[in-house]
């Protein structure tokens, strides 16, 4: 007798025994049926029992199932990237479908050059998307607009070959907004893929960054646990998209070390930046000031949700977080139109303006005590996941953390000092000495933003406020004042080039660093550069 592990067999009478059918349609209902089958072996998993061959045929994907002994190497011939032609018997193990191999083997490489081509023309017709009329009107939008199709073509793209994906957001509401949005829209693609809920832990990661940046250092986790799973699971190096970050010269180092390891990357960011270093090293690149727009004008978990709706056209509870987003990064100062049209939206899915304000305090403490984690589950509760149990944590906590940023004023107000630059008021509030330090809430951002607000509801118009720290700045400022953080970082570096500054935001919203010895220096040179403006 022959041995099975090398028996080969001739491509016509073995096959014609068996009827073609496209992954697609294997289901449940094919239980016990043979069929055969034709495909590119995406991944090899070699488990303490069977080896199992992920294929994929353009159209769906399925594990073939071979056994030669306990953790034996079943068909050694057969090599991820290889194009196989199999017949196999359906069958269904731990709820997911799956082809026990009868007969297996290589495409010859004429037809294998042939089928890669057919695979690919497949997939790219497949992740294709009909492109959605936005849930508002909006010319920033309009502009974007072939850009969210690029973007959602590749992601679905990546979902259809089976590439994970990892969604790197900023650590606040609308970091988080962004987040979820594309998770609630990815993740049901990639388990319908594999037919398999597990794939949406095995395939999608959603953390924040640690940095207002994609960072040198998450860049390094990332690959890092990438390629672990490379070597273990057969996987394919990731797509990572960048939300509500990305766009910065401070993302570039990151993004280049992952794309030198084989990672892909999208970003969806709205903050501003001098030149566009990112768009030549990405697949897509969603950003107003790309198309000549204000980022201030329209949140990153607005341009997010938007992008989920391309990405998923059945997308789920995703409608209500546009506003929430807005209203968290202080859009309706730029653009209050846009927010007042999302609120509608979030009013008739139940969720009232304070409702999502109060949903939005929680997300931001949160977030300052989970840190880094993914948070999977906890974060799907905070954004309604079920609606009930979102507004019980909501209405428990909300109060709790006001009393915190009611203190945090208080503490701010008592130590906040004004002085006049000319016909600007300048603000400021020394962090390090006024707060108790790490663990504290609110952060130091919101407590300048909060005692900024509180002097301009006071009638004071032409205002610059400042948080200083030991190596660092948090800057809020008025249209009045003729402010302008990245004009702020020209002129820092100019004039004191050895202070090292880096930084971003918004126009009128931002921070910046610098070594700890220029500190004195930099306060000082703030103040005249606000004398310059006026």
């Amino acid at each position: 007798m022959k041995n099975k592990k090398n028996q080969k067999f001739n491509n016509k009478k073995p096959f014609k025994k068996a009827e073609d059918i496209e992954l697609k349609a294997i289901s449940q209902w094919h239980d016990g049926k043979t069929f055969s089958v034709t495909g590119l072996v995406e991944r090899i998993i070699q488990t303490g029992g069977p080896t199992i061959f992920v294929i994929s045929d353009g159209t769906g994907t399925l594990g073939l199932k071979g056994f030669e002994g306990p953790g034996e190497r079943s068909h050694p011939e057969i090599n991820e990237g290889d194009t196989i032609k199999a017949i196999v018997q359906i069958g269904e193990y731990n709820g997911e479908i799956e082809g026990e191999i009868k007969k297996i083997e290589k495409l010859n490489p004429e037809e294998h050059n042939v089928y890669l081509k057919k695979i690919l023309a497949l997939q790219k017709e497949r992740a294709k998307v009909q492109p959605a009329e936005f849930l508002v009107k909006s010319k920033i939008l309009d502009k974007l607009k072939s850009r969210f199709i690029e973007a959602a073509e590749q992601i679905r793209l990546a979902v259809i070959q089976q590439r994970p994906i990892i969604v790197r957001h900023h650590n606040d509401t609308d970091g988080y907004s962004s987040g979820f949005s594309l998770e609630r829209a990815i993740l049901p693609l990639i388990e319908q893929e594999q037919s398999s809920e597990k794939a949406s832990w095995e395939f999608f990661l959603r953390a924040p960054c640690a940095a207002p940046y994609y960072e040198i250092s998450d860049a390094i986790r990332d690959s890092a646990q990438s390629l672990r799973n490379v070597a273990k699971f057969s996987n394919k190096m990731p797509l990572v998209i960048i939300a509500d970050n990305g766009s910065s010269p401070e993302d570039l180092l990151a993004i280049k070390h992952g794309k030198t390891l084989g990672m892909k990357f999208i970003v969806v960011d709205h903050h501003y930046s001098d030149e566009d270093v990112i768009s030549k090293e990405v697949l897509a690149h969603i950003n107003p000031f790309l198309v000549g727009e204000d980022g201030a004008a329209i949140s990153a978990g607005m341009l997010c949700t938007e992008l989920a709706r391309f990405i998923n056209s059945d997308v789920k509870n995703i409608s209500q977080i546009p506003a929430m987003a807005g209203l968290a990064d202080r859009i309706d100062i730029a653009n209050p139109g846009i927010v007042e049209d999302y609120l509608e939206i979030a009013k008739k899915e139940g969720y009232s303006k304070q409702l999502l304000n109060d949903i939005s305090t929680v997300i931001d403490f949160v977030s300052s005590r989970i840190r880094f984690m993914e948070a999977r589950e906890y974060i799907e509760v905070l954004f309604g996941e079920p609606r009930e149990k979102q507004k019980e944590l909501v209405s428990l906590m909300a109060p709790y953390i006001h009393q915190l940023e009611s203190k945090g004023l208080e503490i701010s107000k008592a130590n906040a000092k004004t002085e006049k630059v000319g016909a600007t008021t300048l603000q400021t509030i020394d962090i390090d000495s006024t707060f108790p330090g790490f663990g504290f809430y609110p952060k130091p951002g919101m407590c300048v933003g909060m005692i900024h607000d509180y002097l301009k509801e006071k009638g004071t118009t032409n205002l610059v406020s400042a948080g200083i720290m030991a190596t660092a700045l948090t800057l809020r400022a008025t249209d009045e004042a003729k402010f302008s953080v990245h004009e702020l970082i020209k002129f820092l570096n100019e004039k004191s080039p050895h202070a090292f500054v880096e930084g971003g935001g918004h126009k009128n919203a931002g921070s910046i660093s610098f070594i700890p010895n220029k500190r004195d220096e930099v306060v000082t040179l703030l103040k005249e550069f606000i004398k310059s403006r006026q």
